[in-house]
């Protein structure tokens, strides 16, 4: 899924545009030149700490990160297209807390995992978006809901090859409203339930597509379009992860260079769908060689991010408080 041409060349433009790189493997340091003169380089967090590298070997293309709501300390990632259907579950060290398969899911190309409500209230649900369409075929797609799994004593470390099976998962389908997409960035109100998908387009601007709760598990639902956003960088619309705060007011997403987050104001509280069209704030990620994920901590006070290339860190970025 990654070897298509218009991607390679993409990413060729990144390194013409970043001389200073010897590779498509990009640093902090390299990333301050790309952000175009209308953005902001955010004042509000510390420097990005690599606190850990992943200790499963399972893991080779982490493309989508988020934390647990139900075990505090410990994220979820999965890989990009190519594995079977499998959560990994991971502490703050790196280590493994065990693996999970998801019950009754499919994994053609998994691009971004989310938590959220669900059906049960007071019950966290994990979403992965199998969102990937690299060559605009798909007639839709799915996003997989399914209670978050506790984990016990008996997942961690010392058993980081036993696998374990979820509670059955529902599939949401979905399609587009103007046609195919590849996407890579899948989002869940912590408050709503609402769900958001962000485009990853080569051009100057993606689309912000929402689906909004509850959702029917019977039918094919069609997103509605809600805005466009552009990060500033070299290709604006190149989106490859993002989260919403657990207090619902902040957004992260990134690309292969960078973290962007946007704030929604203070007067549109009440209305989440206005933190589109305010100012974007670059965010500092540290070195990703190809970073896709990205999400915030359970108190919402940092922002954690990985790469899609071994070994594979763990990123922090504390915010100042």
């Amino acid at each position: 899924m990654r070897t298509r041409l218009v991607h390679l060349v993409t990413l060729c433009l990144y390194a013409l545009a970043f001389t200073a790189c010897d590779r498509i493997g990009f640093t902090s340091q390299d990333e301050s030149s790309a952000t175009n003169s209308s953005s902001e380089k955010s004042r509000a967090y510390e420097r990005a700490v690599v606190l850990a590298e992943l200790e499963d070997r399972a893991i080779t293309e982490s493309s989508g990160i988020v934390a647990s709501r139900r075990n505090p300390g410990i994220f979820w990632t999965h890989n990009d297209s190519g594995d079977a259907p499998v959560l990994y579950a991971f502490d703050r060290k790196g280590r493994s807390m065990g693996r999970w398969r998801i019950a009754g899911a499919e994994a053609f190309d998994w691009e971004d995992i989310a938590a959220g409500p669900g059906p049960q209230a007071g019950v966290s649900y994990i979403y992965i978006g199998d969102i990937g369409d690299n060559y605009s075929r798909r007639d839709h797609i799915t996003v997989y809901r399914v209670a978050e799994p506790v984990i016990t004593s008996d997942d961690n470390s010392s058993k980081a090859g036993k696998q374990r099976t979820t509670e059955a998962s529902e599939a949401i389908r979905l399609k587009y409203p103007d046609g195919k997409h590849d996407a890579e960035t899948l989002m869940v109100h912590p408050t709503t339930g609402d769900l958001y998908i962000i485009t990853k387009d080569f051009r100057s601007v993606a689309g912000v597509y929402k689906l909004k709760a509850p959702f029917n598990t019977a039918t094919v639902n069609t997103l509605v379009r809600v805005s466009d956003v552009s990060v500033p960088n070299l290709v604006g619309g190149l989106i490859t992860g993002g989260d919403i705060s657990p207090d619902g007011r902040r957004v992260v997403l990134c690309d292969y260079l960078s973290g962007y987050e946007i704030s929604l104001a203070d007067d549109a509280k009440d209305d989440f769908d206005k933190i589109w069209k305010q100012p974007i704030a670059k965010i500092e990620l540290g070195p990703r060689k190809q970073g896709e994920g990205v999400c915030y901590s359970l108190d919402g006070n940092s922002i954690m991010a990985t790469s899609e290339k071994r070994p594979t860190p763990l990123i922090e970025v504390k915010r100042k408080l």
